[in-house]
């Protein structure tokens, strides 16, 4: 890795950018993509194709004070079960939008806390779903646990229902911190969740730990890790904690003072990274590892590595649908989000019509330059014959595009006949790179540290 000094002159520790999970950001959404914008778009999808949905429970049981994610707490199943009836509904709407013959390549529930429903709810929601987009024959289902709020009926009914893969978010284990961040969750708890998981025969894993949180050293990010290394995830996510709180009223109960700089948050994503690494994990882009059998792993070996709303994927389907409230969908045609208010996002689905109520249409250079983000933010190489090749460009064209990157980072880049390649030294400065790619004004909203 490239020295502090290198780095802070190049503006690393200064720097706000995107997570870039899409291009453009959804900051640069507009009210020009409604719901017959999104059904046209479903209606164009080749009849017996493959989608991926993406269902979104906007619920939890308690608010974490880290988390910026659109969730509402409830202490009761009423809004739940009055949220599950309106999911239904956009199902129905879902499969009557449908070409013929259209099956899922991914199933994933997030939020919020899907382990809120209740078993017979999670049994409803699942039917709901394979009759209106029955499963293919490698169909992968994930699900977001919350071991705070799962039991063995729960795990049953995701068991029938076919989850294949279960997420857990650990964050961090440090019980100074989970206080400070509002995350009680104790080690002992997520190893039991985890032995459940897997005495169902759901051997697939994945594990969200952070770094950058309050209180957050060396040592305690290293005792982290080295716990969730001995529940022997299958991939994991390191994410770096975004203090948005102007986004995020709730983040306000964190004390700002007790945030690590911008460069001691490099030295705790390298001390766990190193952790990683060390136990056999292969890198996966900027902030995930997998075990070297792990799809992601298979992904990246085969140029195949993708990036969504969730991160790094091994997906191939070409559309994402996203159903619930605020929930994003990607199409060919562009991006299309669903309204984030469940008031609004449930009157919309009882009128009888989807609830999308913003989004973006593809225009001029979006889908090249979002792959070039891709690419960087994947590989961390962009091939010419590939873009050339896709985009129908000319080596001059390509030359001219990737020469703000040459401009802003020099010999910090390599730059052949081949394409361009970011070093491994400088892989911290990935983010910055893909910022070169993109035209939008990023001003438009705040984003976290690029680091």
């Amino acid at each position: 890795m490239m020295n502090k000094a290198q780095l802070g002159r190049l503006g690393l520790f200064d720097a706000k950018l995107p997570r870039y999970t899409s291009y453009p950001t959804a900051p640069h959404f507009s009210a020009d993509v409604g719901s017959t914008a999104f059904t046209d778009w479903l209606g164009q999808i080749t009849p017996g194709g493959q989608i991926s949905l993406y269902i979104h429970v906007p619920f939890c049981r308690r608010l974490c004070w880290f988390c910026a994610c659109r969730t509402q707490g409830t202490q009761s199943e009423a809004p739940v079960a009055a949220y599950l009836e309106t999911l239904k509904a956009e199902i129905a709407l879902l499969a009557g939008a449908l070409p013929e013959g259209v099956t899922l390549s991914r199933l994933h529930w997030g939020g919020g806390t899907p382990t809120l429903l209740t078993a017979s709810m999670m049994r409803d929601l699942s039917g709901a779903i394979r009759t209106a987009v029955p499963f293919g024959p490698d169909t992968e289902f994930s699900v977001e646990i919350d071991p705070n709020e799962i039991d063995d009926a729960r795990l049953d009914a995701l068991a029938e229902a076919g989850m294949t893969r279960a997420s857990i978010g650990v964050q961090d284990f440090d019980d100074a911190i989970q206080k400070t961040i509002g995350r009680i969750q104790g080690f002992d708890i997520t190893r039991d969740a985890v032995d459940a998981i897997r005495a169902r025969g759901i051997d697939s894993l994945n594990a969200d730990i952070l770094y950058g949180l309050p209180h957050q050293t060396k040592a305690r990010i290293t005792e982290s890790v080295q716990k969730l290394l001995s529940l022997a995830p299958d991939r994991v996510a390191l994410y770096g904690y975004a203090h948005v709180p102007w986004m995020a009223k709730r983040q306000q109960l964190i004390p700002s003072d007790a945030l690590p700089t911008p460069e001691e948050r490099l030295d705790l994503f390298e001390t766990a990274r190193r952790l990683f690494s060390w136990d056999g994990y292969d890198e996966i882009g900027i902030d995930h590892f997998a075990r070297p059998e792990d799809g992601l792993s298979t992904a990246l070996r085969a140029g195949r590595l993708r990036r969504n709303f969730q991160g790094y994927t091994d997906d191939t389907a070409d559309i994402l649908v996203g159903l619930g409230a605020s929930a994003i969908s990607r199409f060919p045609q562009g991006y299309a989000q669903n309204a984030p208010a469940t008031g609004a996002y449930t009157k919309a689905i009882r009128e009888g019509h989807f609830a999308t109520a913003r989004g973006h249409i593809f225009a001029g250079q979006d889908l090249l330059r979002g792959r070039l983000i891709e690419a960087v933010m994947c590989d961390f190489r962009i091939d010419k014959a590939e873009i050339c090749g896709q985009f129908g460009l000319s080596g001059t064209e390509f030359e001219a595009i990737l020469a703000p990157v040459v401009e802003d980072f020099g010999a910090h880049v390599t730059l052949n006949e081949d394409g361009l390649c970011v070093p491994e030294a400088a892989r911290p400065l990935t983010r910055m790179i893909a910022r070169s790619f993109d035209t939008y004004d990023l001003s438009r909203a705040g984003h976290s540290h690029a680091i």
